[in-house]
């Protein structure tokens, strides 16, 4: 699969768990994928324990797409998810194989407001959700 096909095939993804559409979510995955969770310390194995794992999260949520990078078989998405009106701050790095994600690691962060010790050094980079 070429470059423009996985981004492609990750737009369809995005845009899918953005509408909850769960099945074409995860149809980017393959049947033995592993999704990591580092900071909570959870591997899920199989595109199967993926998509239950979010079915049956409770949460309203949605996903904002700030960029997406890549090429070849590694593909990186930055992104706000915002759960119940609370965003953090995603990166998603996937791994593919033969065209599907085999592997993909999850890093989140919580919002913070900025250090007035570099107040005077920085630009606001746009609308950012407050919680």
């Amino acid at each position: 699969m070429n470059d423009g096909a996985i981004r492609a095939a990750l737009d369809r993804h995005w845009r899918a768990a953005d509408a909850d559409d769960f099945t074409a979510e995860h149809e980017i995955y393959h049947a033995d994928a592993v999704l990591e969770y580092p900071q909570s310390g959870e591997r899920l194995r199989s595109r199967e324990r993926i998509e239950e794992s979010r079915r049956v999260q409770p949460n309203a949520k949605r996903f904002t797409i700030r960029r997406i990078i890549g090429g070849g078989d590694l593909w990186i998405t930055e992104f706000i998810l915002t759960y119940d009106g609370a965003p953090s701050f995603v990166v998603s790095i996937m791994e593919f194989r033969d065209g599907l994600v085999a592997r993909e690691t999850q890093y989140f962060s919580d919002r913070f407001d900025p250090g007035p010790s570099r107040a005077h050094l920085v630009e606001p980079i746009g609308e950012i959700p407050s919680s």
